[in-house]
């Protein structure tokens, strides 16, 4: 027997992905009234007493209180509200601190909202606020990219493990795959492996097909006490663990290349205790920034060994339909990574699953899940686990 689930996901809204004409007032709008309908039972935004918004600050809301505008467009200005920024894991903390405020009793209902607006953005500028992400002085004023960080990943991976652009194309391929299912992905188009493979370089071994894009969006999740949730449905999604990691800002300064132990720190956390073990997960959602983030997530939470996650990727375990489907919504490869929403999105995804509302891209008989949110070049990790009502 586990300790019993710290939080509930009662609704959760999600706007499209991709380049938006809509601004960050709207997004935010968008996706909270989304989560607010998908209530079953009603619920009065009087009810709601705190709010985290998860977002890095793309479009200027890195200056002034944008948590405060975003109390006023979920209909609650006035609402006690807070910014979390810590990089691409921003809505993987903003919910952990939404579940922490539920499972100390300090709170009955809370909205975790997470957004960004990134296209508006100049090109140097954008470069500028992901650059911002990782290590300044050792990495970003000597030009390298989070591409060019994952690149050595990469080829130090292919180095103690052998041949692995296969793997990486595999990877995209079935995101892409995925994504065609997802009407909010910003990529709903199939690629071939061979398309990927011969994609233009962008950081050896990467090339464009291993990346993800630059997108617009917004994701919003209304967290209840366990005890209440039932207030609002009939089906809640429990968060039966949360757990958190840092490490070096600097890749030089980390153990190895081919790890990322703020990952393997949140997993172990998050199975402390938990109900369930790796063996019982039916879906995972990874942080897969590039195709190599994939294979580095399978590793460093515990469900493949140590430079297996190529060989298990190949056997089509982790498409739809496998043992262990792996971003079955696109991930950030197809999805898009509007970087506060990203968490957010995930654990999202996980609410549709685990209520059998995920459409064509449904895993069949979902009842526990997991989500791996990573900060810039893996500095920063959340990881939670999910069970279905």
């Amino acid at each position: 027997m586990g300790r019993p689930p710290r939080a509930a996901i009662v609704g959760a809204g999600h706007t499209r992905f991709g380049a938006l004409p809509e601004g960050p007032r709207r997004l935010v709008r968008d996706a909270v009234d989304q989560a607010v309908a998908s209530v079953d039972r009603g619920v009065d935004r009087e009810s709601i007493q705190e709010l985290f918004l998860s977002t890095l600050g793309f479009s200027g809301w890195q200056l002034g209180n944008a948590a405060s505008i975003a109390a006023e467009e979920a209909g609650r200005p006035g609402l006690p509200a807070v910014r979390v920024e810590n990089a691409c894991a921003s809505g993987g903390f903003a919910l952990r601190l939404a579940v922490d405020a539920v499972a100390s009793g300090r709170q009955d209902l809370v909205l975790v909202v997470g957004l960004e607006k990134m296209t508006d953005v100049p090109h140097p500028r954008r470069r500028y606020w992901l650059g911002v992400s990782g290590d300044t002085e050792w990495e970003r004023l000597a030009g390298l990219t989070f591409a060019g960080v994952y690149g050595l990943m990469a080829a130090r991976y292919a180095a103690e493990y052998g041949p692995v652009r296969e793997a990486l194309s595999e990877v995209a391929v079935k995101n892409h795959a995925h994504g065609v299912l997802n009407p909010n992905a910003h990529f709903q188009k199939a690629v071939t492996r061979e398309q990927v493979s011969a994609g233009p370089p962008v950081a050896a071994p990467l090339g464009l097909y291993d990346c993800c894009p630059v997108s617009d969006g917004a994701a919003a999740l209304l967290v209840a006490r366990p005890d209440v949730a039932r207030r609002f449905t009939d089906s809640p999604v429990y968060i039966v663990g949360s757990g958190a990691g840092s490490d070096h800002l600097a890749v030089q300064e980390r153990s190895s290349l081919t790890r990322i132990d703020a990952s393997r720190a949140a997993a172990e956390e998050a199975f402390r205790g938990a109900p369930f073990d790796r063996k019982r997960v039916d879906l995972l959602e990874v942080h897969d920034c590039f195709t190599i983030a994939e294979l580095l997530a399978l590793e460093d939470l515990g469900f493949s060994p140590r430079g297996g996650a190529g060989k298990l990727t190949l056997s089509g375990a982790t498409r739809l339909g496998g043992r262990l489907p792996v971003n079955p919504d696109g991930g950030l490869k197809a999805k898009g990574h509007p970087i506060g929403a990203t968490g957010v999105s995930q654990a999202y995804e996980v609410f549709l699953q685990l209520r059998g509302q995920a459409g064509a891209r449904q895993v069949g008989d979902a009842q526990r899940a997991l989500t791996h949110n990573v900060g810039g070049s893996g500095a920063t990790a959340a990881v939670h686990l999910f069970s279905g009502g």
